[in-house]
């Protein structure tokens, strides 16, 4: 019996080589963007900050882990009841704090009878938080500079914040990023309200 041979056609097998060729290159790019976008995400929305003392308790504990969105701060889009972490003083090595943002650049507040006033209006949380009882620099007008923010711990009578002279308003520079995600214990994963 005679075997058929079977003639390749060139044009079909260059086709084909193509065809793989330019699967195999989108696929490569493909991957390139995703891990180019996640490594994105993760440098400008999980920088990683361990909570170091009581003073947001019972928002945030000692010893609690969240995640910062760094890019907020570059986007200046920093909002009145934010959580933000902070680096006091300056460089790298210097400590990071996280407080809640009640004053924002240009205002003026004060504490009068345990009520945050702004502008010369009372501001009214709309959580439930200790009222304070140490208005400490507050009991005067604290007047904001163009890129400055007043910041209170949710613990508002075991907290050193702006009410106090070694703590002051914090200067935008300062600023890191904005709190979003609280990552460690398990048992209390969630958002950062």
């Amino acid at each position: 019996m005679a075997k058929s041979k079977v003639k390749k056609n060139p044009v079909n097998n260059r086709r084909l080589m193509s065809r793989r060729t330019r699967s195999a290159i989108f696929w490569v790019i493909e991957i390139l963007a995703a891990l180019f976008l996640s490594l994105l995400f993760c440098v400008g929305f999980c920088y990683q900050v361990p909570v170091q003392d009581a003073s947001m308790s019972t928002t945030l504990e000692t010893g609690d882990s969240v995640l910062v969105n760094r890019v907020v701060k570059k986007a200046g889009s920093i909002a009145r009841g934010d959580v933000i972490a902070y680096r006091e003083g300056s460089g790298d090595k210097s400590d990071i704090h996280i407080k809640r943002v009640i004053g924002l650049p240009g205002e003026t507040i004060s504490i009068h009878d345990g009520i945050i006033v702004i502008n010369g209006e009372s501001y009214i949380e709309d959580r439930d938080l200790p009222k304070i009882v140490n208005a400490g620099l507050a009991k005067n007008d604290i007047t904001l500079g163009r890129d400055e923010y007043f910041v209170l711990g949710d613990n508002r009578n075991n907290s050193e914040d702006s009410r106090f002279a070694d703590v002051g308003n914090i200067a935008g520079q300062s600023v890191i990023g904005r709190v979003w995600f609280r990552i460690s214990p398990r048992e209390s994963l969630g958002f950062v309200r």
